[in-house]
């Protein structure tokens, strides 16, 4: 008897087992269904996992395959401005949106199809060596950028003070190794003079969290030394929040959208200006390098015809990307929108064409794009 119950007892627990297990395997058969669209979705991700971890001529760790697998997700997207980022870039990136890190001053991008140099920032390593925006980085300590990740190339550019990268740079063809010694880069992002009596200068170099204060610091102060007229420098600049471009156009733009943002979760987001400046005669200089946040200032300035825009035309990045915190300090950088102008125009891959073209001569041996600008205003 006690043998009969002692099996009824086995054969239930059997019988149980085998019932969660098949309904586990149900579960996790549907999830990857719906994962993936994708009947032989498990399937399929099981034996790509048994590949890689079986076969590969060096064995790899759970880490590295779970993490290539989030990585592939997103490099899925085909974005280069989106990214899955391990925790040294996530905190990078925040690093970079709150004005300081540590590197050699660059923003990346891609340069025809090629990691390269979207802006490098004015006196900081990269430019002091003599590296300029549109040039492209074939190798970064070596190590081929070819199919690299944008934040990949990032993180190992950046470093501790004091150490060294080196870069092999393409520039018009000809491809050249520098080595770079990495600071500590605290922007301050604003910088202005008086150029005339009358015409005031305002650089500012990257859109970040604490450019809206230094611009109306460095706005009030110009006007209080006799500023009617307004330079504002946008060259070189990769862009940043935009709030912080906002802020800025405050100060130079009437009261009104500035941009209007197409988000796929919340649907549309109108950016304003509050029209808190007395809207001084304006010119906006630009280039290659002038992106993001710098375009939607110089797509306002023009729809607004609140000023003239002079330089070349600029990058072209007219996406709004948002990062994502996830679980062990990682994070996901995702472009979840897109903006158009006051006038309903698309930036993202045409950029602003400037209302005055004006190049630079090579090497630049004056300032042509700023001497133009001081001849528009002077007839204002």
């Amino acid at each position: 008897m006690k043998n009969k119950r002692y099996w009824l007892a086995c054969k239930w627990w059997l019988l149980h087992g085998l019932y969660a297990a098949l309904s586990g395997l149900a579960v996790m058969w549907l999830t990857f269904w719906y994962l993936s669209g994708s009947f032989s979705g498990l399937p399929r991700y099981l034996y790509t996992y048994y590949a890689a971890s079986h076969f590969f001529m060096t064995p790899p760790s759970k880490d590295q395959l779970f993490t290539g697998s989030l990585e592939g997700m997103i490099a899925s997207l085909g974005d280069a401005h989106s990214q899955y980022l391990d925790s040294k870039a996530y905190e990078d990136l925040l690093m970079q949106t709150s004005g300081t890190y540590t590197g050699i001053g660059i923003v990346l991008g891609k340069v025809d199809n090629q990691i390269g140099v979207v802006s490098a920032l004015e006196g900081q390593p990269a430019a002091k060596a003599g590296i300029q925006s549109g040039d492209q980085i074939m190798a970064i300590d070596g190590k081929p950028t070819k199919d690299m990740a944008l934040e990949k190339a990032s993180s190992l550019i950046r470093g501790e003070a004091g150490t060294s990268v080196s870069l092999t740079i393409r520039h018009e063809g000809v491809d050249k190794t520098y080595t770079i010694t990495r600071e500590k880069i605290t922007l301050p992002t604003v910088s202005g003079h008086m150029l005339t009596d009358h015409i005031g200068y305002i650089r500012i170099s990257e859109f970040t969290e604490q450019t809206g204060s230094e611009f109306a610091k460095t706005y009030k102060d110009l006007r209080q030394k006799g500023m009617t007229k307004l330079i504002l420098d946008l060259r070189n600049n990769p862009g940043g929040l935009v709030t912080a471009a906002q802020a800025v156009a405050d100060y130079i733009l009437p009261k009104g959208p500035i941009v209007t943002v197409e988000n796929r979760v919340t649907g549309t987001e109108v950016y304003a200006s509050q029209g808190l400046g007395d809207n001084l005669p304006l010119v906006v200089l630009i280039n290659k390098g002038s992106a993001s946040a710098s375009e939607i200032i110089a797509g306002a300035v023009q729809d607004e015809k609140a000023g003239t825009i002079i330089g070349t035309n600029s990058y072209g990045k007219g996406t709004v990307q948002t990062v994502l915190k996830e679980f062990g300090g990682t994070g996901i950088k995702i472009t979840i929108a897109q903006y158009r102008t006051p006038a309903n125009r698309m930036i993202d891959g045409q950029g602003i064409k400037p209302d005055i073209l004006v190049t630079l001569p090579n090497p630049p041996t004056e300032d042509s794009q700023l001497q133009k600008a001081i001849e528009v205003l002077q007839e204002k």
